[in-house]
């Protein structure tokens, strides 16, 4: 094989990746919208803001994602002990690329924090620990878990 051979044969694949890349990540139309669980556990609500009236925490990420799946079960515990105190929303933004363009992501995960008036009161970027989110929710004035006499 020569040089030029070679060099349409690179330039081929790397035209292949960049398509595959942009239609998976900018082809909105490859991609179901979200659902989001409630802290009720249904899972039909879709997800495009805070909950008003209440302190919520959106965690943008992916099913896929080591750091995201790692959070999966503490965001499900969390989502029982704030049941009706404080909403827990989880994003797919793999599935639903129009909710990072909508909240600024730029890394996944990325946890948002909005009061009870949906105003954004602070943003992590990357995994975030149980006892992280706790104090959060807490500087927004929802009782702990282990103060609340229900949980």
């Amino acid at each position: 094989m020569n040089e030029k051979t070679k060099a349409v044969i690179v330039g081929g694949v790397v035209l292949v990746v960049a398509l595959v890349f942009f239609g998976l990540f900018y082809g909105g139309a490859l991609f179901q919208p979200e659902t989001r669980e409630t802290t009720n556990n249904k899972e039909t609500a879709t997800a495009t803001a805070p909950v008003p009236g209440k302190v919520t925490m959106i965690d943008l990420g992916a099913d896929e994602c080591v750091p995201c799946k790692m959070m999966a079960p503490i965001l499900k515990e969390l989502r029982a002990a704030y049941d009706g105190r404080a909403e827990i929303i989880f994003i797919d933004v793999w599935k639903d690329r129009t909710q990072a363009s909508k909240y600024g992501i730029r890394a996944i995960p990325t946890q948002i924090f909005f009061n009870e008036k949906g105003e954004e009161m602070f943003r992590h970027a990357g995994f975030m620990n149980r006892e992280a989110i706790v104090q959060n929710l807490s500087q927004l004035g929802v009782a702990p878990p282990e103060a609340h006499p229900d949980s």
